[in-house]
């Protein structure tokens, strides 16, 4: 500083060269050299200093405003490393002690933050520690996911303490789910055995099935379905393919031990589906029957009885379903027609049998026309319908009973047609 040519509070100019006085531990710098005048190279380097005055003026706004304010003292920590190899004249010593005083506050905030964090997932291992034990795997595992998340959104603790309690958390999850992996090969080594036992049962009785001595087969049976009962439950699908494999080998030996001793089994009907086929076969018979009115009536008896019997799918029968709908269709369109004919013709009964059948063929075609068109303003718009929607579905329900209707009516006619060319011929 002998030298100096031009020296200023903080800095000054020597052999061509700018320097920054020294301050605190920190000894004079060289920070650039003069391009033109030394006091223009003066003057560059003490506005610079405005850059770092801002600088810290904008770190401490940000923390202000910030809710994690302890997430800033690294970039404290790096803009106090910057300050000091700054190029720039000023008195850096109060930008200084104002990141120190940032420095303690966030350190302050930290250790309270990590003593909470702490607090928290020390009752977070405790929450693990009581269900770790349990063999409810799922509803464990849930839990345990559960406190994960909780543990991942909860800041980090002294790093002193850091390893041990990490590593405890760690070590309760990992305990519970090797535990849970080791069921689970321990269960799939099991189903595994049970699923080899029911192949090979299949495999006995096939075997037997293509057997001579039909007798020996016969009684092998019994074996075979003693065994296959106690071999113990697999996942249910493939269960379920298994026992139709089985079954399909018992019953070609029972079939082939029938045929060879003269035995005619007799299929056993559930007997809700046997009540259906009653119901079915009276529906029938009410459709033929010349009271209609009185057919009509017992036909809604019939079908109220029919929604309380409940039978499974797989046991319904279709044909037995379709015959029913069908006869009760049949009734209510006869007795439809009937209270048009009784409104219409009041001394229909007086008839003959040629003219009744002419007249309820001209007013059955009559209604069968007016439907057709009911139905065809219906279909206009049913290409927009989805069925997955409930309004739409409602109405797509309509549009098929519509049709059924029709197709009754159309049926009719074509009955009363033939009984008439019958009656003339």
């Amino acid at each position: 500083m002998e030298n100096a040519s031009l020296v200023d509070e903080y800095g000054y100019v020597a052999d061509g060269k700018v320097f920054l006085k020294g301050y605190l531990h920190y000894p004079d710098r060289q920070i650039g050299e003069v391009k033109r005048t030394e006091q223009e190279a003066l003057d560059y380097f003490k506005n610079r200093f405005v850059i770092a005055q801002n600088k810290v003026a904008q770190l401490e706004q940000e923390i202000e405003e910030a809710q994690n304010k302890g997430s800033y003292l690294t970039k404290l920590v790096q803009l106090r490393k910057k300050l000091t190899t700054f190029d720039a004249i000023g008195d850096f010593i109060p930008l200084l002690d104002r990141l120190d005083a940032q420095e303690l506050v966030l350190t302050d905030l930290i250790k309270h933050n990590q003593l909470k964090n702490l607090e928290i997932k020390r009752a977070l291992i405790a929450e693990a520690e009581a269900i770790v034990g349990s063999d409810d795997w799922k509803t464990t595992a849930d839990a345990l996911q559960e406190i994960k998340m909780k543990w991942i959104k909860t800041g980090p603790v002294d790093k002193l303490l850091d390893e041990e309690i990490e590593g405890t958390f760690t070590g309760l999850l990992d305990s519970f789910f090797q535990r849970r992996r080791d069921f689970f090969n321990e269960q799939n080594k099991v189903i595994q055995e049970r699923l080899d036992q029911y192949d090979a049962l299949i495999r006995e009785a096939f075997k037997l099935s293509r057997s001579h001595n039909i007798e020996e087969a016969y009684g092998e049976v019994r074996r075979l379905n003693n065994a296959w009962k106690a071999v113990g439950e697999v996942p249910i699908k493939k269960s379920g393919k298994l026992y139709k494999q089985f079954k399909k080998a018992t019953t070609i030996i029972y079939t082939k031990y029938n045929e060879a001793k003269g035995i005619v089994v007799v299929p056993k009907i559930d007997p809700r589906v046997e009540a259906q086929m009653k119901m079915t076969e009276e529906a029938e018979r009410l459709s033929k029957q010349s009271d209609i009115f009185a057919a009509a009536e017992r036909a809604k008896v019939l079908l109220n009885s029919w929604k309380e019997i409940k039978v499974p799918f797989k046991l319904q029968d279709k044909s037995i379903n379709e015959r029913f709908r069908a006869a009760c269709d049949k009734i209510f369109e006869l007795s439809y027609l009937g209270r048009v004919l009784t409104r219409k013709y009041p001394a229909f009964e007086m008839k003959s049998e040629s003219e009744q059948l002419r007249t309820k063929i001209r007013e059955m075609e009559y209604l069968v026309r007016r439907e057709k068109s009911d139905l065809q303003i219906a279909l206009q718009d049913a290409d927009s319908l989805n069925p997955d929607n409930p309004e739409d579905k409602q109405i797509l329900n309509k549009i098929n009973t519509q049709k059924r209707k029709i197709a009754m009516k159309e049926l009719i006619l074509r009955e009363f047609n033939k009984r008439l060319e019958t009656i003339e011929y």
